[in-house]
This record gives C-alpha cells, structure tokens and sequence, in this order.
C-alpha cells in the first residue's frame, strides 16, 4: 500500500479486527482452579489405599521412636541422621560419609524401582504411594469427618456464611495445621534423639532451626495436600510428563472400555426394550465424582489422571446395582483394548455386550480382568527389574564384605625427613585409624617392608619397635604421631606398608607410603 494514497477499507477492517479476535482467542496460560469434592470410593482399590496409607504414614510417624541397641557408645535410635557426628544409622548398618555413594545407590535404585512399576502398572506410584497422593487422602478423611461427604461439601461451599460455616472451616483448617505440625515435627526427629528433642521441642529449648524447619514442612503440608491438592500432581510434579516415555502398548493402565460401554443411556433398560443399541454406561457420573483429579476417565487416557482407580470401585459398584458384569472401567492394556475395540468394530456395532466379546485365548469376556503375566515378562520391564535387582544385590555384597577399619597417612611436608646426630633419617607421619564400630578395640599398627627401620610412637612409649597396640575410640577417628628412623641408603625414596589390624579379628587395613632420604650419601 503506498503510504501517499488512501488506504483500502477492507485493509483497515482486517488490522482493527484480527488483532482483537487474536485477543479474544488467547487462552491464559494458568487456568483458574476449579474445586474439587471428591466423594468417598468404597470397594477393592479403595480398601488398598487405606492399606497403604496406614502403612505409610505409620512409618514416617513411628520409624524416629524405634530404639536399636548398639551398645553405649552409639545412639540406640533405630534410624537416625546424625549431622554433628556425620553418621547415618539404619538399624544394624551405620554409613559414614565417605560410604555415601550408598546413598547415591539408594536414590539410583528409587529412580529404577519407579520405572519398573510405571512401565508395568502406570502410574502406581502416584496413585497410591506418593506422599502428596497420601497426605492429600489423609486431609480429605478430615474433611469428611466435619463437613460431610461430596454433596454436603458442595452445599456447604456455596452457601453464605454463617457461624456453623465459620466453625466446620475454623476446626477442619486447625487439624490440617496439626497434622502439618506433626509432620514437620516427625521429620525433625530423624536428625536428633527423638525422645529428648520432643522434650526441647516442648519446652522452648530447641535450637532454632528445629522451630524452623518445623514451620517450613508445616506450613508447605498444609498448602500441598489441603489448599493445592490435585494442582500439586498437574502443575508442579514433572512425572505426569515424563511417565509417558515408560508406557507402551502392554502397561496396565485405568482404562474406559467404551467399545463396551456406548452408546451410554440414563434408561438402558426402556431403549433395549424398543430395540436400540446402547451400551452399559448408564452416564451416572459416578466415576467423575469419587476422582480426586476431578477428570472424566470415559475422556480417554490424561495427564491429570493419576491411576488411582477409584473410578473402577465406583463403577463396578453402579455395574453391580444395574446388573451388569463389572469391569466396564477396568485395568487394561492398550493391546487388550485395541483388539476389543476392533472385534467391536468388526461386529458392525456401537456397543457390544461382554458376552458378544472373546478373550484371545476364545474365552468370554465377563468384565474381571484376569492378570496376564506377559504384562511382566516384557523387555522394558525385565531390564528395569535387572538393574534394579543388579544394584541392590551389588550394594548388599559390598555391605557385607566391607571392611570397618581404615587407615589414612599424612607425610610431614616440612621438613621431609631429619637429619640425625648418629647419621640416620627420620621421617614423621600422621596415622589416622578410623574404628567404624561403636566399641573400643585394641588395634595392631605394624610397619611392612623397609628392611632395617623402625617405628617410635612418642604418646606410647619412647622405645623402638616394627610394631605397636593402640586403643582405637568406639566409632570414630583415632590420630597418632609415628615416626620412622632408618640408616641411610642409596635410595631417595622407599616405600613400605603401614598395616593395622584387630588381633584375633577379621578387619585389617594397609596403606602405602614412602620414606624420603637425601639420596646416595657418597
């Protein structure tokens, strides 16, 4: 368009108008949160998350009171991080930061283990064992139990408020802060004598880090699992994007049949009776009701969804009313659900009858899946399993194998070696015997090689010796002072073994180390 003529109108239609539809059109990036009252599931699955969840917060409250005798000289806290002595015990096996790389073993092993249970049931983890999924289950009961079940909930929401509002809100919000106090306060006890930080805790004479790290995890409870909730899985957790590349077409996942189930119809019963087609989906909505992602399943598979299965108990339960075989939503396989789906197709109908439906193997389908152990025995998850397997049965050899004495030399740096009156070199070390048992021992230090040396310790006595006894400290590092005098030779350098051992025991540790000398005295 020249800039000296006039423009056309229809050219200042199109600029005005497309950047104000282009504006309408825009989608925000953060939708708005739309509130969720999921209704209590009863059946299978659910009675496995209440398993579960008793379990687990069973042990993340209880493992911190758990006492271990490991004699007087170790704290007798089953589990415990003790970051002033840098120790981490676990029972009977105690972990000293240079062994940290079993820690490193043990988040490796997690990350396999989650592969391994996506590839071949989905998204387990999420649905049942996840600690947003448990707490979020644990602050719903607490709902419940004051402001009633989905519907109750939802009226109460919407009505205006009023004193018997105020006060179900006010006491439902201070169990949520309790139990993130408690919470908080739970994991605080994992770094400290439990028994005796509760008491410090409860007195005010706890350092004020504790205090601290309590409000944090208190206060970051309270907002995931009772404010966020199913805004924590969708938004903030990076695996609903990521667990896709572990699924393939022979992982379990909650699956709507709708090859069986549409059409759906609220009166199945009056249209089979005037001859039409539909399917077993009587469109009750149960199962969006008791879904804590507030998604529809019948949608097809979503990030959202976290297989918690709840949606199978409250549909089984509507089959099981309507008189029709359950497994309508069901744990499937996307191989299962492609051939179904095609025998469907192929039968020219909408929505086919499990007893119009053959299994491979040309048995009906009666809506209970039957596992198939193929789901397993796949390539995917028998390598997962294998490394998963290989590393922790690795980590528990060398657990077992691993020596608890060891011995680490410093050489004096200045001078390197002295000089003495009758002609001889001395040379100074600084031997540092770790003990990793919380008992004293009676440690063996022998010097190795270097024909004609010998060894004085000053803080044990002044003599000359090839061999000393000393008392190592229970769990923890002991450090001596040793030197080493011998004749002059033509070698500038020597090296011979530093060795500790327990007499009559099993430990036993050698390092190498040199003996400096001005070199050939000619």
């Amino acid at each position: 368009m020249n800039l000296f003529t006039a423009p056309d109108p229809k050219s200042v239609e199109r600029l005005d108008v497309e950047p104000v539809n282009a504006r309408r059109n825009r989608q925000p990036l953060y939708a708005a949160r739309k509130k969720i009252f999921p209704k209590r599931a009863e059946g299978l699955f659910r009675r496995f998350k209440w398993i579960v969840m008793l379990i687990t917060l069973g042990i993340y409250y209880l493992a911190p009171w758990i006492r271990w005798d490991r004699g007087p000289y170790a704290p007798d806290q089953a589990i415990l991080v003790d970051l002033a002595s840098r120790r981490f015990y676990f029972f009977f096996i105690e972990i000293w930061p240079q062994e940290f790389y079993y820690v490193a073993g043990l988040l490796v092993m997690a990350g396999f283990g989650l592969f391994l249970v996506t590839s071949a049931v989905g998204r387990a983890w999420c649905g049942y064992a996840c600690p947003q999924t448990v707490w979020v289950d644990l602050f719903l009961v607490v709902e419940r139990a004051i402001e009633g079940d989905r519907n109750a909930r939802i009226r109460l929401d919407a009505a205006p408020w009023s004193l018997g509002k105020l006060r179900k809100r006010v006491l439902k919000h201070s169990i949520w802060l309790v139990i993130g106090v408690a919470t908080g306060g739970a994991w605080i006890f994992y770094f400290a004598d439990a028994p005796s930080l509760a008491v410090a805790l409860a007195t005010g004479a706890a350092p004020a880090v504790a205090y601290a790290t309590v409000a944090i995890l208190a206060s970051t409870t309270y907002v995931f699992g009772g404010l966020l909730r199913e805004q924590v899985c969708t938004y903030m957790c990076p695996w609903p994007r990521i667990q896709g590349a572990m699924l393939d077409e022979n992982s379990l996942v909650v699956t709507y049949n709708d090859w069986r189930g549409e059409q759906r119809s609220r009166h199945s019963k009056k249209a089979q009776a005037d001859g039409l087609a539909v399917g077993d989906c009587v469109d009750c909505n149960a199962c969006v009701a008791v879904c804590p992602m507030g998604i529809d399943i019948r949608d097809g598979q979503q990030m959202e969804c976290i297989t918690c299965a709840l949606c199978i108990d409250a549909c089984d339960g509507v089959m099981d009313k309507i008189g029709k075989p359950r497994g309508l939503i069901a744990y499937a396989t996307l191989s299962e659900y492609s051939a179904n789906m095609a025998i469907a197709t192929d039968s020219g109908r909408t929505a086919v009858q499990p007893a119009k439906v053959r299994n491979a193997d040309g048995s009906f389908i009666d809506g209970i899946r039957h596992f198939d152990w193929r789901i397993i025995f796949r390539p995917r998850v028998v390598f997962y399993a294998a490394v998963w397997a290989a590393i922790g049965i690795g980590m528990l050899v060398h657990l077992s194998m691993r020596g608890r004495l060891e011995l680490n030399v410093v050489h004096d740096r200045n001078p390197q070696f002295v000089m003495e009156s009758d002609g001889s070199i001395r040379n100074g070390y600084t031997i540092r015997i770790l003990n990793m048992v919380p008992q004293p021992r009676r440690i063996a230090l022998t010097l190795s090689g270097l024909d004609g040396a010998t060894m004085r310790i000053p803080e044990i006595s002044r003599d000359d010796a090839r061999s000393f006894t000393l008392d190592a400290a229970p769990d923890a590092a002991t450090t001596v002072k040793v030197f080493i005098t011998r004749r002059p030779t033509a070698a500038a350098v020597d090296e011979f073994l530093f060795t500790i051992e327990e007499p009559g025991g099993t430990d036993r540790a050698t390092y190498r180390a040199a003996f400096n000398a001005p070199g050939d005295p000619q």
